[in-house]
């Protein structure tokens, strides 16, 4: 129904000399916007606020060297943002910024950092939150065998270790709180960077899990009771499938499958020439010069571009 006083199609009120207001329906969708946009900006923010992976995050990979400022801290007997049950044995570890975390991408690989007094390997084992890019935070052993203390921070490159040699074969450990209704299993001793993780339960095919800021892999919705078999696939396309892992909770379940290539007895080939980098960015790869069962076209892990 029309107000008196005005015109139906433009709101115009009658009498006006021909210079229209606003149309009532363009304001509103003005006022639509304006909520959709700032909806938008607040999302990022949150986003951003809530530790969300950086929409260029990569772990590093290949051979491609960095170049980062190094701090050292002492996590305890944490197992970082990883969500591993406790550091490394050697407690030589280190956490990485949210863009080469990536969103626990780069949880359980390893890399070479070099200072001023040598080089030592360490296990990426937890995010720094005050690391952005052209910084790593070593922990105080892995620190103090590269650098001097004292000095607080230490100018050092690094690079990733490609299909390091592990002790034993992959682990898997059940979340808290999983079950038969909710899969959410960790993968350890993996050694390169996890691309995938793919579970069956019985009678059942290979779902995909999804991979979780806490280095956890879930299934929505369950496998069944279990026993599971647990497909793990690499950033090099190397794949591995343990079976008769079981849901237990917490409790490291070790296999005898294993995702890296066996060290050969023989003296390795030298590798390629390392690329120095001048700051820290998504790492290029490299193809691996062997394959634990390699699936068919599998690639390294793309570099993003932004």
């Amino acid at each position: 129904m029309t107000a008196p006083g005005t015109d139906s199609e433009n709101d115009t009120p009658a009498g006006d000399s021909g210079t229209h207001r606003p149309n009532r329906r363009i304001r509103h969708w003005l006022a639509g916007a304006g909520v959709a946009a700032l909806a938008a900006v607040l999302g990022i923010t949150l986003a951003v606020r809530s530790g969300a992976t950086p929409a260029c995050a990569a772990p590093p990979t290949g051979n491609t060297v960095h170049k980062a400022k190094a701090s050292f801290y002492d996590a305890g007997r944490s197992g970082g943002n990883c969500s591993f049950p406790s550091p490394p044995a050697d407690r030589l570890y280190v956490a990485l910024g949210s863009s080469a975390y990536s969103g626990a991408a780069a949880c359980g690989s390893y890399l070479d950092v070099t200072g001023p007094k040598g080089t030592v390997r360490v296990m990426v084992m937890d995010q720094c939150a005050g690391c952005g890019p052209g910084k790593i935070d070593l922990s105080d052993e892995a620190f103090a065998k590269i650098a001097d203390r004292a000095q607080g921070i230490a100018q050092v490159t690094y690079r990733a270790v490609v299909s390091p040699p592990l002790d034993g074969g992959l682990t898997f450990r059940m979340k808290a709180g999983a079950s038969q209704w909710w899969f959410a299993v960790q993968v350890g001793n993996h050694g390169n960077p996890l691309r995938s993780v793919e579970a069956q339960g019985p009678g059942g095919g290979f779902r995909k899990a999804a991979r979780q800021n806490d280095n956890y892999w879930t299934v929505e919705g369950g496998l069944g009771p279990g026993p599971y078999s647990i497909k793990v696939t690499d950033v090099y396309g190397r794949q591995a499938t343990a079976a008769t892992i079981r849901m237990i909770a917490k409790q490291v379940q070790p296999s005898t499958v294993f995702l890296t290539a066996p060290t050969p007895s023989s003296s390795p080939s030298a590798p390629p020439t390392p690329t120095i980098a001048p700051s820290p960015t998504p790492a290029e790869s490299v193809a691996p010069a062997t394959t634990v069962e390699a699936r068919a076209g599998a690639a390294p892990l793309n570099a993003h571009r932004c």
